[in-house]
């Protein structure tokens, strides 16, 4: 069998004007998470991202530390859904606050269920059924080029990593809505790939944010 890592970006600027760009902590986090895949020994075959540039950093910092040779491939359907337009259109069109995120995240889990809930018939430039179709076939695109006993990584956001978990669970639109709300900063999740199919094997590892490093441990 192959095998697919899963990793959600480091800690991003929320709040802040560029909110695409690492935080201090998501920089060390992104640099812990390449730590923790060569602790694993992963021999990584295949790594990509979406283009969105925390992705892209988190892919730098983390292949830096696990497999410098390797080269990263960018590729736009791994992007993370446009929360910006989708809580315009739904959920009150909430911004986000440096000074009370709650109540950020309650805004968005209600514009999420919303763009769910609307499908096709939503205003957003992508809708839900769009979304999760193009997730979909990055993966599917990954899976066919992953060997047996080969290891690809994927450095991506929540939603997409939820949405694709859900999906092999048979139920994305409980990933992005329920998994998503856990997944830890730096997670990593791993798929298994063979003559079966592509089965989910674990969500949201982060035992790398434990014990002395417990404190670099975000959601958000």
């Amino acid at each position: 069998m192959g095998a697919i890592y899963l990793v959600r970006h480091g800690q991003a600027s929320f709040g802040a004007d560029d909110y695409d760009v690492l935080s201090d902590r998501g920089t060390t986090q992104a640099r812990l998470v390449g730590t923790e895949l060569l602790r694993r020994r992963v021999a990584v075959t295949e790594a990509r991202s979406g283009t969105l540039s925390r992705q892209r950093s988190t892919g730098e910092l983390a292949l830096a530390e696990a497999a410098p040779g390797a080269g990263l491939k960018e590729d736009v359907r791994w992007n993370e859904y446009d929360h910006t337009d989708i809580t315009a259109h739904h959920g009150g069109g909430a911004a986000q606050d440096r000074a009370d995120p709650r109540a950020f995240q309650a805004a968005l889990d209600t514009a999420l269920r919303e763009w769910v809930d609307a499908g096709e018939d939503s205003p957003c430039a992508e809708t839900w059924p769009a979304f999760r179709a193009r997730v979909r076939a990055a993966l599917d695109d990954l899976v066919a080029v992953v060997g047996k006993g080969e290891q690809a990584v994927v450095f991506s956001s929540g939603g997409v990593i939820a949405t694709l978990c859900g999906a092999l669970l048979d139920d994305p639109a409980t990933g992005l809505l329920t998994l998503n709300r856990v997944a830890a900063n730096g997670g990593i999740s791993k798929l298994v790939t063979g003559r079966s199919g592509t089965t989910l094997l674990s969500f949201n590892e982060h035992a790398h944010f434990d014990g002395d490093t417990a404190h670099l441990l975000t959601y958000r």
